[in-house]
């Protein structure tokens, strides 16, 4: 969605996405949804090689000139031209299940990553402690693996970092350094 556009919206706290000209719009997300979203961006962000980014929503992604995603959080290329928005292919996408967003990330988004080239899609549902993987192979999304609870996901794409489902509701605080 260009600025313009943006600007005509409500600012109601609302996340607006765009897909092919219908908006998609989501209520506030749930502490729980910004708990898991905050410590899986700090996890990634870590571990993270200078060439990339690590960004927590809101971040515009618009893949086609008709489409303009905001994923929960998600890894991108610096070499991306923004500065509105990102363009390129993103090398992560993530989604927290909510009940507002549930059939919308796992159905709708999940469909529109693939076909934008997104190299890998987590979608990690905090009720239940589970972090689904999607990686592109053939241009489709092939579940990698599902982890639960306190198993640990060592994950190669985007790049090499240990994710630990139960991990990202427990922590509450981060050593400094």
């Amino acid at each position: 969605m260009t600025p313009k556009e943006a600007m005509l919206l409500p600012d109601d706290g609302s996340q607006y996405e765009r897909v092919d000209g219908i908006y998609l719009v989501t209520p506030l997300p749930t502490l729980l949804h910004q708990v898991a979203a905050a410590e899986l961006s700090y996890v990634l962000r870590r571990n993270c090689p200078p060439e990339y980014w690590v960004i927590q929503a809101p971040m515009d992604y618009r893949p086609t000139s008709t489409r303009s995603l905001q994923p929960d959080v998600l890894v991108a290329s610096r070499n991306d031209p923004g500065p509105d928005a990102l363009r390129l292919p993103l090398l992560l996408a993530v989604e927290i299940l909510s009940p507002a967003t549930r059939s919308k990330d796992l159905v709708l988004k999940r469909s529109l990553y693939e076909e934008a080239g997104v190299a890998s899609y987590w979608i990690f549902d905090p009720d239940a402690e589970i972090l689904t993987v999607l990686e592109l192979a053939d241009g489709r999304y092939v579940e990698r693996v599902v982890v639960k609870g306190d198993d640990a996901f060592d994950a190669q794409l985007p790049f090499p970092v240990r994710v630990v489902p139960s991990e990202l509701l427990r922590r509450t605080s981060h050593p400094r350094g």
